[in-house]
């Protein structure tokens, strides 16, 4: 498969018609279907479903058409870094991959004065869960990444920061509970609560609940705080959620008792070369973190 034809085939899963996609990649309506056939020859599969004006993915269609994106964004971010690390000055562009956590705070920190030393280095950011986050930087679409425990760190160099992520219940300010100072687990009996997506959080979630932990009544699973808010303001229920710090209007967040909170870390990937930008940020924020900036003791993996 020639990184070209990906891209065709991208720009028409896209757009869902041949025609409009062959105007976008200024070429040919005949030629542009003649390199999808092709494609599906060489892939011995159907990859679209193909109507009087419109096409849609196969099942085939929809797995190429993630690897392809994966596969085409590796391949522009390598040769962006190829060509700016050969320029005089440090310069190039970092991805970094982050939940919305309060950890962010050290890591833009990082960023800017990174920047100032460094005015040619830009920085990409992706918000996303721990999961996704973990496989973009597997796939190494992601340089760094900031993930929020639990997690697995074994195929990573990292450094867990300092700040905590403080979880607590995020619910409308008219709701009885909104005055409290603490939420104890039977606060919550009976409620409809939004619950975070991923097993490893949830099962933690579940543990705070002790022999209660069976009269939890899920309402609704989110993947990020904001979506929770929206949620929350709209009447679904009470989040269990981080203290992101920005709950917004007509919401509040009161922790959780007994104590429940959870830390981070910055990885990225053992063994891997990495372009100088991303290899002289790491050695920055490592400098940084060891100062006492953002990391407790005897906290470093590799």
């Amino acid at each position: 498969m020639e990184l070209r034809v990906l891209r065709y085939f991208l720009a028409v899963a896209e757009e869902g018609n041949i025609t409009w996609a062959a105007e976008l990649l200024q070429i040919s309506q005949p030629t542009l279907s003649r390199q999808l056939r092709q494609l599906e020859e060489e892939l011995g599969v159907t990859l679209f479903v193909r109507g009087r004006r419109n096409v849609t993915l196969t099942g085939e269609g929809e797995l190429l058409r993630d690897r392809a994106r994966a596969i085409v964004e590796l391949a522009d971010k390598t040769e962006r870094d190829v060509a700016l690390s050969a320029g005089r000055h440090l310069a190039g562009e970092i991805s970094v991959s982050c939940g919305d956590v309060r950890s962010v705070a050290f890591l833009t920190s990082c960023m800017a004065q990174f920047r100032l030393l460094h005015p040619h280095v830009r920085f990409v950011m992706i918000s996303a869960t721990a999961d996704v986050i973990q496989e973009r930087l597997e796939q190494g679409l992601s340089d760094l990444a900031l993930m929020t425990e639990p997690v697995e760190v074994d195929r990573f160099d990292f450094e867990r920061l300092d700040t905590p992520d403080v979880w607590g219940a995020m619910m409308r300010d008219d709701d009885p509970l909104a005055d409290r100072n603490g939420i104890v687990p039977s606060d919550l009996v009976g409620r409809p609560l939004l619950l975070p997506l991923r097993p490893q959080v949830r099962s933690e979630l579940f543990n705070w609940f002790g022999s209660l932990r069976d009269e939890v009544q899920t309402a609704c699973i989110f993947n990020l705080p904001l979506n929770a808010a929206m949620a929350v303001r709209q009447g679904v229920g009470v989040a269990l959620t981080y203290d992101v710090g920005q709950v917004g209007e007509g919401l509040r967040f009161v922790p959780l008792a007994p104590h429940l909170e959870a830390r981070s870390v910055v990885a990225w990937k053992r063994g891997r070369r990495h372009a100088p930008a991303v290899e002289t940020f790491i050695a920055f924020m490592r400098q940084r973190i060891e100062s006492g900036e953002g990391c407790t003791d005897a906290q470093h993996g590799e």
